[in-house]
């Protein structure tokens, strides 16, 4: 690849899905503004590689140029923030706050939540100690100051990954159930606002019943949203339901500490009648094509793909041809199409900040969604969609029921995903 590798998914920009990422953090106490400010102005300084903002070469190649302005702290509002913009001094990261919420928005093309997390982890941290003194880290903190090591940046060469043929691909094929869900939103002029709901789950019992039926919070969320979506839509003779996991692949190509997005997707086949099937046996199912799916040799390939893809948009000989080509070619929307999406970050430390924090949740583009993060006492779970329609929430929370999982559920809220102002040709 020619370029930054940071800059790919930027060529991929729509103005209704431009690949931008929010974290809501809920603190005990409402937010000092002054403090946060400055803990965000110190904690940006750990992480050269975000201060960046989007230019253009001789051949019309984005590219990342060093920015050493003042990271954005505004006041959150009810409308999109423009990540790029002047506004927020170029940069494409930036916070915004309200009464006793924080939200980190980023771009994804830089990097996932993976990454993003430590940046989010060393802002709070600046702000919680400057606000209440001296706070156990957490073991992975990326203290202001300390050095960024050469690891931070890795990004694996495809020549050094082996080519053996993965024992196990995914071979089903698109799920096209509630795909009128997404044309009716892309392709309506006057569909802008994207919906989600707050679902806390008690840990404790959560983790319980995943260890009674051998579980994991994907393949047991897969499960529970099967049946919601069996449920929603109307059968379809010929057609499957379909779960896309979200696999943080980082350590299959030797980059464990990267701070980049390495991000595939491991999807699990449903049939209708397999709605009326316990959750265990549903679990079963799940974690029989997580296992299966997650051998290192379908990231390597998964890997491949994506630089032959990024090759191609190199060779491109202007922005407008980058564009188009990026779109025709690129592995997310060609990889196989699922009903819902599950992506679990993973157990997260804390420290001793998870005193202060109260909720935390990840806040992305897509419809039948489950964004989960994890706090010592509850999953914290955004369930996204692209409409109002509450049914999908209601039979998820129906299931919970059954199953006899403590929940709370916050009321109906506008995401307000960042856009991007990105240079023209």
């Amino acid at each position: 690849m020619a370029s930054n590798p940071d800059v790919y998914l930027l060529y991929e920009y729509m103005k209704k899905n431009a690949f931008t990422v929010r974290v809501k953090v809920t603190l005990s106490e409402t937010i000092d503004e002054g403090i946060l400010k400055q803990a965000a102005r110190e904690a940006l300084t750990r992480f050269p590689y975000y201060s960046v903002r989007v230019g253009l070469d001789e051949r019309e190649n984005y590219i990342l140029l060093p920015n050493d302005r003042q990271i954005a702290v505004l006041p959150e509002k009810n409308e999109r923030l423009v990540l790029g913009s002047e506004k927020v001094a170029g940069h494409l990261f930036a916070v915004t706050w309200r009464e006793n919420s924080i939200w980190f928005n980023w771009a994804h093309s830089i990097c996932g939540a993976f990454g993003a997390m430590f940046w989010i982890k060393t802002t709070l941290y600046q702000y919680l100690t400057k606000k209440y003194g001296q706070i156990t880290p957490p073991d992975d903190l990326k203290e202001v100051g300390s050095p960024v090591e050469k690891e931070e940046y890795a990004y694996p060469d495809e020549n050094s990954l082996l080519t053996d043929d993965p024992l196990k691909r995914y071979e089903e094929g698109d799920s096209n159930v509630g795909i009128e869900m997404d044309y009716f939103y892309f392709l309506n002029p006057f569909a802008n606002e994207v919906y989600y709901y707050q679902v806390d789950l008690d840990s404790r019992a959560f983790m319980e019943y995943a260890k009674q039926i051998d579980g994991s919070p994907n393949s047991i969320l897969s499960a529970i949203m099967l049946k919601t979506a069996a449920r929603y839509f109307p059968p379809r003779k010929g057609q499957h339901i379909s779960a896309k996991i979200a696999d943080d692949y980082r350590k299959d190509v030797g980059c464990p500490k990267s701070y980049r997005d390495f991000v595939r997707f491991i999807h699990v086949k449903y049939d209708w009648e397999m709605a009326d099937e316990s959750i265990e046996r549903l679990n079963q199912r799940a974690r029989g094509a997580i296992i299966t799916q997650m051998q290192p040799e379908n990231s390597f390939e998964w890997y491949r793909k994506m630089v032959e893809a990024r090759k191609g948009i190199d060779n491109q000989p202007d922005l407008k041809s980058k564009i188009k080509y990026a779109e025709k070619n690129s592995i997310y929307r060609s990889d196989s199409r699922d009903t819902y999406m599950v992506s679990y970050v993973g157990k997260t430390d804390w420290g001793g900040m998870s005193e202060y924090i109260r909720s935390i949740y990840t806040i992305t583009d897509g419809n039948l969604m489950l964004e989960v993060n994890a706090l010592p006492d509850k999953f914290c779970v955004s369930f996204q969609l692209l409409t109002k329609d509450i049914k999908p929430l209601d039979y998820f929370l129906e299931v919970l029921e059954k199953e006899k999982l403590p929940f709370t559920v916050s009321e109906c809220m506008v995401r307000n995903m960042p856009d991007l102002l990105l240079p023209k040709q």
